[in-house]
């Protein structure tokens, strides 16, 4: 499956949850969610239905892809190296997330959302340890320096992002458009609004 590339307030309304996929104006009153609440669009957006445990984790499921902006094939690999790990396989799941290079750039508070890291990834626009990476998915470990190029604060999203100062998470450093990881997030400071425990639970069926 690709990546969604529709309305990103229908995804959210369908999920029945708010993703924040649009950055600041997720957070004003014109949001859809706010105005309609979290009702399914289309004309059987109303209906009732019974959710089952199966429903539940495939819901969560989806909500993790939609987050990070992955495909199943990628979030099925994850959760393989996670299990693998030895460790508590939701921790190093969402750590292996979370080390994404287009998330680790919103995480700094340089982009209103992961789809614009994504786009400045992809169009050589950041760089970590000094050197030019152009794959999202890079995973970046502690120690090392992300950066983006000084021609990235033209972006409009990326200026009115930057100008707002938003705080980092504490795992993570930044400084003007450099940024460091300290160290893997804990499993206290992940905020994903997702349940992890039932997508693990859904993979190991």
């Amino acid at each position: 499956m690709g990546r969604n590339s529709g309305p990103q307030c229908r995804i959210c309304r369908r999920l029945e949850v708010k993703l924040f996929l649009k950055g600041k104006r997720c957070s004003s009153p014109s949001c859809p969610i706010e105005r309609k609440g979290a009702i399914a669009p289309g004309v059987h957006g109303r209906r009732f239905s019974r959710p089952s445990p199966y429903k539940k984790q495939l819901l969560e499921k989806q909500k993790l892809k939609v987050l990070y902006g992955i495909s199943e094939h990628q979030l099925k690999n994850y959760f393989k190296k996670a299990r693998k790990s030895g460790r508590e396989t939701d921790l190093v799941l969402m750590q292996m997330l979370e080390s994404r290079l287009d998330n680790v750039i919103f995480r700094l508070g340089l982009t209103p959302n992961r789809k614009t890291a994504r786009q400045l990834v992809n169009h050589g626009k950041v760089m970590v340890d000094s050197r030019r990476v152009t794959i999202p998915s890079f995973s970046v470990k502690p120690d090392q320096i992300v950066a983006l190029k000084e021609e990235a604060i033209k972006v409009p999203q990326v200026r009115d992002t930057y100008s707002e100062k938003i705080a980092s998470p504490p795992w993570l450093k930044r400084k003007a458009l450099v940024g460091k990881m300290i160290r893997w997030p804990k499993k206290e400071e992940l905020d994903t609004q997702v349940n992890i425990l039932s997508i693990v639970e859904f993979y190991s069926r």
